[in-house]
């Protein structure tokens, strides 16, 4: 049967470009479906998503491709779909609604609303047909349409039930002193919840949580205990061994279904492949291992590979399915792997643990639990001939795997996931020196100021030339460091300028005086139920922890009190909350960390020694801003701001160390700089 498009033919984003031909007449979230639900006194079906979700496209086939599902959804309903990555606002209030409810929440999400948007019954997935220990879907629907024309008041009870917790949830918090107990408690409570055979943090299914690797890390050089350091080490080393990283491709996967991070759930997402790459950047600083640069170079270059766009934004995912089945894009029998590699094929399967039954569902994740060293020796050879040989065969394979179809890519690009991206290839080029992670960085910061923001504000999603929907906080928060994170490396007075008069528009549209945080969205955005917050660092870092990060970086180069005194407000009304519960704090508690350590301002002036520039770039200093003056005329041009007052070019790399605002003298070695560090 050929199914016209409905009003989702109209939309940028691919998730809801998938839902244009089913049967159910969707709309976009938009004046027009609202207005019709109001006028006809119909019951609002809302479902949140995006295009990599595989339970998405599961509930998609069963139930709103089902013909008589959707026709009953359609003459009782006013249905709306959501990309939760366009729109994370709504997604953010409807989620902490399904939490209430039921404890958890996910996608696909499935709310049903008044016409005047408040929620009245709530889930995740529902199978078409009662199973799983699930009501069905289409009983689902029977029953609350029948309830919707008999039953009103208590729907409406139940509305208001949602929404009197859903206000609680926005409460203010009572401050807390920014010292080191919270720092202590939440490492301790961290370190507890983790797993000290595979690394990582509870039980499957097991996510990356870089924030909280950065944690450990910082924690570990504040106390001076090993065994925190330690972990995060073997966190990212079973991670970057096993089935959740890419091994002949580059790059993460969403998360890992055991607890073994062999089995991935296998969709890519861009924000994981720009928050890995900061752990093992800080790893190989840490170690000066080159195993955790080949891995920051292997995912960077899977970006810059497969999810770069021709104008130099960055694409937001890849599905995990291809061909409608999961995984079958990155597996591989024994048989295939032998017939490409020849000769090759038995060194490659023993370093990979390829074996003839597979390690899943008859198939072969590649996945390495075996030294390089022993590879030698097993096979007589040296250890540079087998990395050579490791290398060649990854190159061949991949080719092939090129050729296979592809799982589908969400070609969007979003402020915030590319403002993450910049900031990896920020670092990637500080430890690896290789400009084209610099170049890559600059140029995104190019397309998102041409192309992104007008007015003075930035806009969230482009596709395809158009660009929609006014910036939320992680909008601003996360460019915002990125951009300072560009104007370390090279010091243009465009990049501060622009950071701080974006920091001024979140101070003045964004902040929430009365309960020392910011909203997710500006005080000129579309009215929901609620204004919502975002305060916890899940998948991504909260808005309002990258904001006080941001906020505290601003103020060391400006010395503008309010950024400082946001800052503060922000840390001291979650420090009790980040300490209870590190695992969902991650990124504030590094901002803690920083804040409490006062941040060192090293100021290089003239680059021309890069032995003491690479000292202090390819160095652990995780509570510094190191910024570097390569020519005269950006000092000139700088010297407004206090970071840099006082400071002169010479003809001669100096440097100078400035904390608790006081600066040392030039120094022009590296004993001189340890000495002050």
């Amino acid at each position: 049967m050929i199914v016209a498009d409905n009003n989702l033919i109209h939309e940028t984003s691919p998730y809801l470009l998938q839902h244009a031909q089913n049967p159910v007449d969707w709309y976009g979230w938009n004046d027009e479906a609202l207005k019709k639900a109001k006028d006809e006194n119909k019951p609002i079906f809302l479902s949140v998503g995006y295009s990599s979700c595989h339970w998405c496209h599961v509930m998609a086939h069963e139930s709103f491709e089902n013909e008589d599902v959707a026709k009953f959804m359609n003459e009782n309903f006013v249905n709306i779909k959501v990309d939760r990555e366009e729109r994370p606002d709504i997604d953010d209030i409807y989620q902490k609604v399904c939490q209430i409810a039921t404890g958890q929440g996910g996608w696909p999400l499935s709310i049903f609303l008044t016409p005047d948007q408040k929620p009245f019954y709530v889930g995740t997935y529902f199978p078409v047909l009662d199973s799983y220990g699930r009501p069905g879907f289409g009983s689902i629907c029977r029953q609350l349409s029948q309830a919707w024309k008999e039953k009103p008041k208590d729907i409406e009870k139940s509305a208001e039930n949602f929404l009197d917790a859903l206000h609680k949830t926005e409460t203010a918090r009572i401050p807390s002193k920014l010292e080191r107990t919270i720092l202590d408690e939440a490492a301790m409570n961290l370190f507890q919840l983790g797993d000290p055979t595979y690394g990582g943090f509870g039980s499957a299914p097991k996510f990356p949580n870089a924030a909280n690797i950065s944690f450990l890390f910082r924690y570990a050089k504040l106390s001076g205990l090993s065994k925190f350091n330690e972990f995060a080490l073997k966190t990212l080393n079973k991670m970057a061994k096993g089935g959740i990283f890419d091994q002949i491709g580059g790059g993460f996967h969403r998360y890992s279904t055991d607890t073994k991070w062999l089995v991935p759930h296998f969709e890519k997402m861009l924000y994981d492949n720009a928050l890995m790459p900061i752990n093992y950047a800080e790893a190989y600083q840490i170690t000066k291992d080159p195993f955790y640069r080949d891995v920051l170079e292997q995912t960077l270059d899977f970006v810059l590979r497969e999810m770069t766009s021709p104008e130099g934004g960055f694409y937001s995912a890849y599905d995990a399915d291809s061909e409608g089945v999961e995984g079958k894009f990155y597996v591989w029998t024994k048989k295939e792997i032998k017939e490409i590699l020849e000769d090759d094929a038995d060194l490659f399967c023993l370093y990979f643990d390829v074996t003839d039954g597979g390690n899943w569902e008859g198939n072969n994740i590649l996945c390495n639990n075996l030294n390089i060293s022993t590879v030698a020796f097993n096979f007589g050879i040296n250890e540079q001939k087998v990395r050579e040989i490791l290398k060649s065969c990854s190159e061949k394979l991949l080719k092939v795997r090129s050729m296979r179809i592809h799982p589908g890519l969400d070609d969007k690009i979003l402020v915030s996931w590319n403002s993450l991206m910049i900031t990896a290839f920020a670092k990637g080029y500080r430890v690896t020196n290789d400009v084209k992670y610099l170049n890559a960085a600059k140029t995104c910061i190019s397309f998102i100021k041409n192309n992104l923001f007008t007015d003075g504000k930035l806009l969230r999603t482009y596709k395809n030339g158009t660009v929609k929907i006014d910036g939320y906080l992680e909008d601003y928060s996360y460019f915002v460091n990125a951009l300072l994170d560009i104007f370390e490396i090279e010091p243009e007075l465009k990049y501060l300028n622009l950071s701080l008069k974006l920091g001024h528009h979140l101070v003045d549209h964004f902040w929430d005086s009365q309960n020392s945080s910011f909203f997710m969205t500006s005080d000129d955005h579309e009215k929901l139920i609620i204004r919502p917050k975002s305060n916890y660092d899940l998948s991504l870092p909260s808005g309002n922890s990258v904001s006080a990060f941001v906020m505290l970086r601003l103020y060391h180069m400006s010395q503008e009190q309010v950024f400082l005194e946001i800052a503060t407000k922000i840390m001291e009304s979650q420090a009790q909350m980040a300490a209870e519960n590190p695992f969902g704090f991650g990124y504030l508690l590094n901002t803690i960390y920083t804040y409490f350590q006062k941040p060192v301002e090293i100021t290089v002036i003239n680059s021309e020694n890069t032995d003491l520039c690479d000292f202090l770039l390819t160095n652990y200093l995780p509570n510094s801003f190191i910024v570097t003056i390569q020519k005269p005329e950006q000092l000139k041009h700088l010297s407004e701001y206090p970071f840099f007052t006082g400071k002169t070019f010479e003809s001669k790399t100096s440097v100078f160390v400035c904390k608790n605002f006081t600066c040392s003298l030039p120094l022009h070695t590296i004993d001189e700089i340890n000495s002050h560090l």
